[in-house]
């Protein structure tokens, strides 16, 4: 009884420490570059304040952290569930190198690219968590339409500042 409320709280918690680790790393390549190299951008009209992000995404990292767990309860025993594991991890780490390529290396063009797959790993995803938990696929909706956004914001940042930038 007491492995079944270990597992019932620890689960849970380790779904979403994953995410919001990846978040906070991220976060390392991107404070201090948003106060100098960032904030001297050309942006487009459409860009959110910059206190919206950090909301924006613990959100988001906490809705992936779910819906990791949604698929993780029933176990790691199926090949699906391993191939939407891989998925999961595939795009989580992709996350987390935009923030390295965009904010740390400023390199606009390569983080555009790495967007672009990131979203192809975000439906696959989906499309793989959706034939375990229709729940789970459902709580990426919001994570794949604000990277879809991130995806335009990225191209008109580089646009507007030079496509040698």
């Amino acid at each position: 009884m007491a492995h079944h409320t270990l597992r019932t709280w620890l689960l849970p918690l380790f779904c979403l420490a994953i995410p919001l680790s990846v978040g906070i790393v991220g976060s390392f390549f991107t404070v201090g570059s948003i106060p100098g190299w960032y904030a001297g951008l050309n942006k487009p009209a459409i860009n959110p304040p910059a206190w919206v992000f950090g909301p924006v995404w613990t959100v988001l990292y906490s809705l992936m952290g779910l819906s990791l767990y949604l698929i993780l309860r029933y176990g790691t025993e199926r090949a699906l569930i391993q191939r939407s594991v891989f998925f999961f991890a595939a795009q989580l780490a992709l996350n987390l190198l935009w923030s390295l390529v965009f904010f740390g290396g400023h390199a606009m063009a390569a983080a555009l690219v790495v967007l672009l797959l990131l979203i192809v790993l975000i439906a696959a995803t989906m499309l793989t968590f959706g034939r375990i938990s229709l729940p789970a696929a459902w709580l990426l909706v919001p994570y794949l339409a604000w990277c879809c956004f991130a995806a335009v914001l990225n191209m008109q940042i580089w646009i507007l500042n030079g496509v040698n930038a």
